[in-house]
This record gives C-alpha cells, sequence and structure tokens, in this order.
C-alpha cells in the first residue's frame, strides 16, 4: 500500500510538471486537453460562484485565455487545479467590479448581491436526481458568496483547505471557518422541511 501511495503521488508531480512544461512552451495539445478535462468545472464553479450565467462564458475564456499568456509562472509544484481556479476567480472579482462594486469576500446582505434573472435552473438542479438534491441546491444559493465558494471548493472540487486558501487568499483557518460556518447556514433551511422520503 506504501508502494502504491508513492507511484500516486510521483505520477502527479509528474502529471502537474508536464502540464507546467507544455504550458511554458505553449503546447496546443495540451491546452485542448486542459479546456476538455476542467472546461465543466470551471464553468459550474463560476456559475456557483457567481450566482448568475449571463457573463460566465466571457470569464470562462478569458480564463483560459490567461492560462496561455501566463503559463510560464505555473510551475508544476502544486495541482493544476487551484491555480485555473485562482485565475477564473480573480476575473470574476474584476468583472463583478466593472458591472458593480461587489467582493466575494463581503456578505450578501451588504452587497444586494443579485441571484441568476434567468428562471432556468442552475446545472446543479438540473443534475439533481431527487427533491433533497434540489432542496440542496436552492439552499446553497442563498448563501453568501464566500461560504458557497468555500463549500464548492471544498465538496464539490474536492480541493484541500490549503488548496482553497491559496485561490481565495486567505488563511486556512479563515477558509476552515468559512466551510463550517457555510455548513452551518446550509442545515437551517433544510431543517424547515422534512427530507422527501
Amino acid at each position: 500500500m506504501f508502494d502504491f501511495a508513492m507511484m500516486t503521488a510521483s505520477t502527479m508531480e509528474t502529471d502537474t510538471e508536464r502540464i507546467a512544461r507544455g504550458l511554458r512552451r505553449r503546447d496546443i495539445a495540451l491546452l485542448h486537453r486542459l479546456v476538455e478535462e476542467y472546461q465543466y468545472r470551471l464553468v459550474r464553479y463560476l456559475i456557483y460562484l457567481t450566482g448568475r450565467r449571463d457573463y460566465v462564458d466571457d470569464i470562462v475564456q478569458d480564463t483560459w485565455l490567461r492560462v496561455v499568456e501566463r503559463g510560464a509562472s505555473y510551475d508544476g509544484r502544486l495541482r493544476f487545479e487551484p491555480w485555473l481556479f485562482s485565475i477564473a476567480r480573480h476575473l470574476t472579482i474584476d468583472q463583478m467590479r466593472k458591472r458593480k462594486a461587489v467582493s466575494l469576500d463581503t456578505p450578501e446582505d451588504d452587497l444586494e448581491f443579485q441571484l441568476p434573472v434567468s428562471e432556468e435552473p442552475s446545472p446543479f438542479e438540473m443534475a439533481a436526481r431527487t427533491d433533497d438534491a434540489q432542496r440542496m441546491a436552492q439552499s446553497l444559493q442563498t448563501l453568501d458568496p464566500i461560504y458557497r465558494e468555500a463549500l464548492l471548493l471544498r465538496f464539490q472540487e474536492d480541493l484541500s483547505l490549503q488548496e482553497i486558501a491559496s485561490i481565495v487568499k486567505a488563511p486556512v483557518p479563515t477558509v476552515s471557518s468559512r466551510i463550517y460556518r457555510g455548513l452551518q447556514m446550509l442545515r437551517i433551511p433544510l431543517e424547515r422541511e422534512p427530507y422527501a422520503n
């Protein structure tokens, strides 16, 4: 088992180093593979992060352009996902500032943060197979962006606390606190109605 763990870590290091080398060379085949592998997760993250769908496509496109432009800055020591999500997060903040003075670090109550204008269900709601999953998706949208983002990165994207901290530029204890508070806030709306049987 120890050998398998070392082999897995070695494989991950090799993969991240290969991505770093490919980005430095601006390898088009690698970029296509990265887009294919991470596009859905990136779109999903941004929809939940912003609570909107109307300008996510522009941010996604800008994110991939930034990956190409700044690929040499990815050193391959850490996983690719946190670096990608960090770029997307910064571009999202820039877009939100242009459209309205909004910070992802400020609770929604202070921002009059708008939920999606569209009546269409979110991707999470569309993928939901049960009433409980739909209730969870709706409850998640009621959270302040800082808590929603922490929960999504931890439980949906399966990132470590350290990786989330590097994305949101906050200390690990702050990230841990946001996850804990987000989970506590989710319990309130979910406990109001009994679960569907």
